[in-house]
């Protein structure tokens, strides 16, 4: 994408969590304070008259560093899942998309009646082109690799091995965008061997807080399950908010979108520490709210209900 593009960084949980840090006089303090946050009144999550992203979205993946085809089945079978031919068992990863659409989509100036998402194509750089340390200013370029067409997303997916300023200190992913391609990007990287506890719980146990046990990953694989659910958090961003003038709330260099509201929030009677009530694989053991393609399960983050100003969760 060219040099010009406008960077939303919209992190995921550990950027507020960085803020409310500051209030409580703790740098050192977790995502998990994010979930004692509570709106005011004057700051809830509005539409700004901006542009939204709407009607066929295509995404472009860029695997940057190595992923077996195993890790990527699970994030392109999520993609597929937003819009899947066949309607999987309920909940489903389609309805929380649906949720998508009429909280905020439905909403935005020329409205249109549905918006999907495609799997447009998939590139890999195995051989980390740009290095293992890649600095913020890389991401548009990286993405723009990946051919992200007009009102479309380029998504880039780190492994586990490679170094994102930032990751894991102040994000687990980010989104931003090209105003002058129209298109939006994404960056998640893989939290595996570097701050599960911070990007992949409730995976993993918490780097701070309350030390509950880990729940199962649906695909046995904590680093990319816990893609999923920032893949999904910052999808939501993008596509609600892609040029910063979208839905959102509080200032803009540090702002709550769709699901970054919620944060901590994955099924009902959720609280510090406990991500809700959530299904479980009677096979497995793993906990999930969401069903996808080819017999998939996901665990996806609520939706802030702007009309509402409550969390809504598909369990």
């Amino acid at each position: 994408m060219a040099a010009t593009h406008t960077s939303h960084v919209f992190a995921l949980a550990l950027v507020s969590a960085l803020l409310l840090s500051l209030a409580h006089g703790s740098l050192g303090a977790s995502r998990r304070l994010l979930e004692l946050y509570t709106p005011q009144p004057s700051e809830l999550l509005t539409y700004h008259n901006g542009t939204v992203l709407r009607g066929a979205i295509p995404v472009s993946v860029l695997w940057y560093g190595r992923f077996t085809p195993a890790q990527k089945a699970v994030v392109s079978d999520f993609l597929l899942s937003l819009t899947a031919a066949s309607p999987s068992p309920t909940p489903s990863v389609s309805q929380w998309w649906d949720t998508i659409n009429q909280l905020y989509l439905s909403k935005a100036k020329g409205a249109r009646s549905s918006t999907q998402v495609a799997l447009a194509r998939q590139v890999s750089d195995e051989r980390c082109s740009l290095g293992k340390s890649l600095k913020l200013s890389q991401l548009p370029a990286l993405a723009a690799r990946a051919r992200p067409g007009k009102g479309g997303i380029g998504l880039v997916l780190t492994a586990q091995d490679v170094a994102v300023e930032g990751f894991c200190m102040s994000r687990c992913g980010l989104h931003g965008s090209d105003a002058r391609a129209r298109a939006a990007y994404v960056w998640v990287g893989n939290s595996a061997t570097q701050c599960p506890g911070q990007c992949a719980w409730p995976f993993h146990k918490p780097a701070y807080g309350p030390q509950a046990p880990a729940l199962v990953p649906p695909s046995g694989d904590v680093g990319m399950d816990g893609m999923v659910m920032n893949v999904a958090s910052m999808v939501a961003g993008a596509v609600t908010n892609p040029f910063g003038d979208g839905f959102y709330q509080g200032p803009k260099g540090a702002a709550l979108e769709a699901c970054t509201a919620c944060p901590g929030v994955y099924g009902s009677g959720a609280y510090p520490g406990y991500a809700g009530n959530l299904a479980v694989d009677a096979t497995t053991g793993a906990s999930y709210n969401a069903n996808g393609a080819r017999g998939r399960k996901y665990l996806l983050p609520a939706l802030f209900d702007p009309a509402t100003s409550t969390c809504s969760t598909l369990v």
